[in-house]
């Protein structure tokens, strides 16, 4: 069985009755009734960024299990974003900046990573018909961008699964990276039980990714804030980035706080003994939710997407729009993950009851099928770019109605939360299907660059 070194290590100081005179405020002791396991990095415990102890016991375990080099984050996937674009660039040098290959459907993490680390980016832009939130890179895609940048970017960043629930085909597309001479980055903060489905893992280190981010807390029973930065062992990626273990965790410590999370340490540390089962558990899970997925079908819904423990809803096929359905859906006690015009996104998991499965079955066909809606979402057309990420991010700015702003240069990402992916991209000049698009998605107003 999978051991538990850093709970079992704060329930013993816990049952050992200190006198806290540390961190934090609450001693162990208030409302919630989770303080007593809730500390800090006293003496006897460990670091995060320079584990010896638990925490590195911990993390071993992790790696056994995913097949990787695994370091925990308490700062959910953003942090571990942050950090492996800090270690794909290491050692930039030459006159021209440092260049990433990018999928447009890039979490803001990335961005502000690019402010941070000021590097450019090429986008991979959606393709025609793709949602904002959405962009399915093809391995020609990516080939045919390398061969045009003639070897000057270091990193392909790729969204996979996105939100919609859409997986790239990393297999053939770091076989790509790797004539090129480029790393690929994944954030796969969607797909942390793709190692474990019962068909064979599918997560993007088995399929060769060189980093990968996973956010635990969105498809694992984990905290919200776990995470996990995962390196390619097979792939010998800590050599090619010239980056140590302790330097990886460098990277963590730079952008992480110092004081992480103990409760979603522990979280962390629970989470191993269950994935050491978790195979099984999606054996009796998914053919549920496959059933359910086919009764909707059935029913006249279209569905998106090819993760499988991802249900995402066409909405407007059905007569309604994302938004009148996830109505619907609350009014039965539903709640969805995200909600637009177009789509509803629900993410089921095994902690979701069979009596939860039902009540969404039952909320869903009770629903009759009415006349398709038209409307599409308006197409993507790439912006001009003003300045960089870099130096929109960090100007004055000034904050408008969103139909006030053509011409006029965004300073910080435009976009809604969930799924904090950019309507548009800090340094682009709004246009007039910029605000077209803007205001589909219900943004009505963006911060742009002060005159």
């Amino acid at each position: 069985m999978i051991s538990t070194p850093i709970c079992d290590f704060v329930q013993h100081y816990a049952e050992s009755n200190p006198a806290r005179f540390h961190m934090p405020g609450h001693k162990g002791a208030g409302p919630l009734g989770c303080e007593a396991r809730d500390i800090t990095e006293i003496d006897i415990a460990d670091d995060l960024y320079a584990p010896k102890g638990v925490i590195a016991q911990s993390e071993a375990n992790a790696s056994r299990l995913f097949g990787a080099r695994s370091f925990y984050s308490t700062e959910g996937s953003s942090l571990a974003i942050r950090a492996m674009l800090a270690l794909a660039l290491r050692g930039a040098t030459g006159n021209q900046r440092p260049l990433v290959l990018a999928g447009r459907n890039a979490h803001r993490a990335f961005l502000s990573a690019a402010a941070l680390l000021d590097f450019d980016v090429q986008w991979l832009s959606p393709a025609p018909g793709d949602a904002y939130h959405s962009c399915r890179v093809e391995a020609t895609d990516v080939e045919a961008a390398l061969d045009a940048l003639g070897g000057r970017c270091r990193a392909v960043y790729l969204t996979s699964p996105d939100y919609l629930g859409h997986t790239c085909d990393i297999a053939a597309i770091s076989e790509v990276c790797r004539r090129r001479g480029a790393l690929l980055l994944v954030d796969n903060a969607h797909g942390a039980y793709l190692r474990f489905l019962p068909g064979g893992s599918r997560h993007p280190i088995s399929l060769g990714a060189d980093l990968c981010c996973d956010s635990a807390h969105k498809t694992l029973p984990a905290l919200t804030g776990a995470a996990y930065l995962h390196l390619n062992p097979r792939l010998g990626t800590a050599l090619r980035l010239g980056a140590s273990p302790a330097q990886v965790r460098q990277a963590m410590a730079m952008f992480g706080s110092s004081s992480p999370s103990w409760l979603i340490l522990q979280s962390l540390d629970a989470c191993n003994r269950y994935l050491d089962t978790f195979s099984r558990v999606l054996t009796g899970f998914l053919p549920k939710l496959d059933a359910l997925k086919a009764e909707l079908t059935a029913h006249g819904y279209a569905l998106v997407g090819d993760e499988p423990m991802k249900l995402t809803l066409s909405a407007r096929p059905f007569g309604y729009t994302g938004d009148a359905l996830a109505e619907a859906l609350m009014a039965a006690g539903v709640f969805c993950e995200f909600h637009d015009p177009d789509h509803v996104v629900l993410m089921p998991a095994p902690q979701n009851t069979d009596a939860d499965l039902e009540r969404l079955k039952s909320a869903l066909l009770s629903l009759s099928r009415r006349p398709a809606l038209a409307q599409d979402a308006p197409a993507y057309r790439a912006p001009k770019a003003a300045l960089s990420i870099r130096e929109a991010a960090f100007a004055p700015r000034e904050t408008l109605p969103a139909r006030q702003c053509e011409g006029r240069v965004l300073a910080a990402p435009a976009l809604s939360c969930p799924p904090c992916v950019p309507v548009a991209v800090c340094g682009e000049v709004i246009d007039a299907d910029v605000i077209e698009r803007l205001l589909y998605y219900g943004i009505d107003a963006c911060d742009v660059v002060a005159r």
